[in-house]
Formats: structure tokens, C-alpha cells, sequence
């Protein structure tokens, strides 16, 4: 049975050994910048985009020969291989790695990479990784041409500059390796507003460090947990606050995936987002929000506890939610009396397995929430919570507590 043998490469020139063995094969996988290492060979060549294509015409040159495949660096790491193996199993294919562009690029830059962070921008958007870049003190990335080093910059910029998070921008530093162990290698690094100003090479390796801010009023304390920020920890206006009782009940009943999306529809001060951007960095969430006031607590929240995976709607349900991503999960904090139209909205929009979500002060949402989910196909249940906040010291045990206003919290599943 014939067999496919990929090889890694690191430079400008193959080992004798292996352009003996791809010259015993019936076909080669090959990317145009990789031609020239096989000048002067008279093979068949198999380009290796579109991914899809040729993986069939791998198997059918398998039918006369081996196949051999070029890939850049390790081609487990980030490369082909997982494709080829998962196609035509591990007996069949035979890999030789060569140095992967992460090592390389560590080596260059003198960088311990056992605990670095990477992350792959093959086909993502720019605005699909901003968060997650953002969330680690340094992460490299694999860059392609839709997401190079001045547009990811750029990127990274605008986001900021619209929160006018001044203090990061200024502590991010970046490096840029481009063309590794080729004669027109180089390094470079800079500001956000450097990168942001250069054109690179297509083959690079993008490092992105944030150096450590020193510590200021007003700066997050909440960095060694990921759950239980108190009330006086999220910035908020006139008491305006989902109590932290109440958020912990809400966050449980959500039931909050790993990934997806989360809308935050009425999102007030964005209390709960804060928590559940904390307790999955991965969740992409929208808030909806009207009120400047609001959408300046939001902001500063995201910026306190750099959580840019929170995405700042301005505007009012159901309009604002019309160019959004479908929802996985649905909170509602506030309707401003369109619950009627909110509800079915949210509900028309829910993925397969979605969760809803409302908190009632009133006594006409709390009746009006469940029969809105109820009459839009999801399974429904409310309950209602009542919290007593008491200060228990020695002399004076068994004084009153503080009793808040009940809540009745509506869950609807699809």
C-alpha cells in the first residue's frame, strides 16, 4: 500500500536523503514558495490550496506511488499533518519535522516559550481575537495574509482607543519575525502605532507583550478569582446593580458555555457580563444599553478588568439586536417596557439548546416573562429570591438584617 511521507522544512534547501525519496514518488504536495527546492525534478506537483482539492488528488496519486508533502516547520504543529492523518490514518503517513516557526522565533527574540500562549489567525477575523489577545500578558501568533501584523495592530488600536485605554496601549510592546532562515530574515519591534504603520512579509511570527501597569486606584482587584466581585467592584451609578446574590443566581441559570455568544439585553452597569466575561474569557457577549451613563460604567468595567470580550451595543431592544450573532444564551435585565417584543425576538434568535434568561423586580414582568417564553416554544420555570444581608458580630448577634427586594428570576430552554 502506498504511503505519504511529509516532510518539514526550516530554510532554503532539502537534506540529499529526503529529495531521494520524493524523487521515488509519484507526486509531490508543494506550495509555490517551496518550488524552487525541487528545480530541475521532473514530478507531478499537487498544489497544496485549496485544502480540500488537494487531499483528493493526494488519494488518487496514491493509487501509482507514495506521495511525498512540503510543509513549513512542524508539520504537527499548526500544520498539514493533523489533516493528512485524520484522512488516511497513522500507518499510512510518515512525518519528518523540521524547526517550527514558534521555536525559531523564540530563539531569535531569546524567549523561554515552555508557557507561551499561541494562537493560530489562520481564516479567524481581526475582531475574533482581540479579546483573547488582550486577556494574556504575552501570546505569539500565526499570522496569515488576512490577519498580518499591521492590521492585527490596527486592531488592537481602534478597540483601546475607543475605550480610551490609555495604559495599555502604552504598555504593549510587539516583536515581528518575518522570513525565518531565509536570507531576508528579519526582526523588528515597536508600539501598537508602529506595527500599525509597517508592511510585512507573509511569513511572520507575531509576539505581543503587555508589560505590568503599575498599580493605581481604581485598578481591578478582583485578579486572583475568577467569581464574587462585590458591588463596590464594578463601577455602577445611584445603586443601579444586579446584587451579588442575585448575580450568583442568575450566572447558574444560564448555564454558560465554554464559547459562543451571550446577549446581555438591558445591560445596566454590565454586572453580570463582567462575571460571566470573567468566568469564560472564550464567550463572546454583547450588552445592550441605552443610557450614556450605563454605557460609561460598561466601558470602564471593561477597561478595569480588561475584558474585551465584552462587545458595547448603544441602543435599545429589540432594534439594537438586529445585526448580532445569534445568541446561545439570553440574559434580560431590562426591557424598558418592550419585554412583548424583546422576548420573541431573543427566542426567534436562540441556537438549538439556548437558555433565557430575565430577572423581575415588578410584578408585571415576573407574570409577563414566563407566559412570553412559554407562548415562544421554550420550557419555562421562574423562581423567586429573597436575601437578607446581615453583619453577625459578637455584640450584637441577632440585630435585623438588611432585607432586598425579592427577585423573581425566569429561565426559558429550548
Amino acid at each position: 500500500m502506498s504511503e505519504v511521507f511529509i516532510f518539514g522544512i526550516s530554510g532554503e534547501e532539502l537534506p540529499k536523503e529526503q529529495l531521494r525519496k520524493i524523487a521515488s514518488c509519484s507526486a509531490v504536495v508543494v506550495s509555490s514558495r517551496h518550488q524552487a527546492l525541487l528545480k530541475g525534478m521532473e514530478i507531478h506537483r499537487i498544489p497544496v490550496a485549496p485544502v480540500e482539492e488537494m487531499v483528493f488528488e493526494l488519494a488518487v496519486a496514491l493509487n501509482y506511488g507514495d506521495v511525498a508533502v512540503l510543509a513549513s516547520g512542524d508539520p504537527l504543529f499548526f500544520g498539514i499533518g493533523r489533516t493528512l492523518l485524520e484522512r488516511f490514518g497513522p500507518e499510512r503517513v510518515h512525518i519528518t519535522p523540521a524547526l517550527s516557526a514558534v521555536q525559531l522565533a523564540c530563539t531569535r527574540f531569546k524567549l523561554p516559550w515552555d508557557d507561551l500562549p499561541l494562537i493560530s489567525l489562520h481564516g479567524r477575523s481581526p475582531g475574533d481575537i482581540a479579546s483573547r489577545i488582550l486577556s494574556k500578558p504575552r501570546v505569539m501568533l500565526f499570522t496569515d495574509h488576512r490577519n498580518s501584523p499591521n492590521i492585527i495592530a490596527r486592531e488592537l488600536l481602534t478597540i483601546l482607543e475607543e475605550h480610551k485605554d490609555t495604559a495599555r496601549i502604552k504598555a504593549i510592546q510587539i516583536r515581528v519575525a518575518e522570513n525565518l532562515g531565509m536570507e531576508d530574515e528579519r526582526l523588528c519591534k515597536g508600539t501598537l502605532a508602529d506595527i500599525a504603520s509597517q508592511e510585512f512579509s507573509l511569513l511572520n511570527m507575531m509576539l505581543i507583550e503587555q508589560q505590568e501597569q503599575d498599580e493605581q486606584p481604581g485598578k481591578a482587584p478582583g485578579a486572583g478569582f475568577i467569581l464574587g466581585l462585590q458591588e463596590d467592584e464594578i463601577e455602577h451609578s445611584r445603586g443601579l446593580i444586579t446584587k451579588d446574590e442575585i448575580r450568583a443566581v442568575i450566572l447558574h441559570r444560564l448555564r454558560l458555555p465554554r464559547t459562543g455568544v451571550l446577549w446581555d439585553v438591558g445591560g445596566g452597569s454590565g454586572s453580570v457580563s463582567v462575571e460571566a466575561a470573567r468566568l469564560c474569557p472564550d464567550l463572546t457577549i454583547y450588552i445592550i444599553e441605552h443610557r450614556e451613563e450605563g454605557q460609561e460604567n460598561i466601558r470602564a468595567n471593561i477597561v478595569r478588568y480588561n475584558l474585551y470580550n465584552i462587545k458595547l451595543v448603544c441602543g435599545v431592544a429589540p432594534e439594537a439586536l438586529t445585526d448580532l450573532p445569534a445568541p446561545d444564551r439570553v440574559f434580560i435585565g431590562g426591557s424598558k417596557g418592550l419585554l412583548a417584543e424583546i422576548i420573541p425576538r431573543c427566542a426567534k434568535q436562540l441556537t438549538a439548546q439556548g437558555r433565557m434568561v430575565a430577572s423581575a423586580v415588578l410584578k408585571d414582568t415576573a407574570e409577563q416573562a414566563p407566559l412570553l417564553m412559554a407562548t415562544n416554544d421554550l420550557k419555562t420555570d421562574s423562581c423567586t429570591v429573597a436575601v437578607t444581608r446581615e453583619e453577625v458580630r459578637y455584640t450584637n448577634y441577632g440585630e435585623p438584617g438588611v432585607l432586598l427586594n425579592p427577585i423573581t428570576i425566569i429561565t426559558g430552554k429550548k
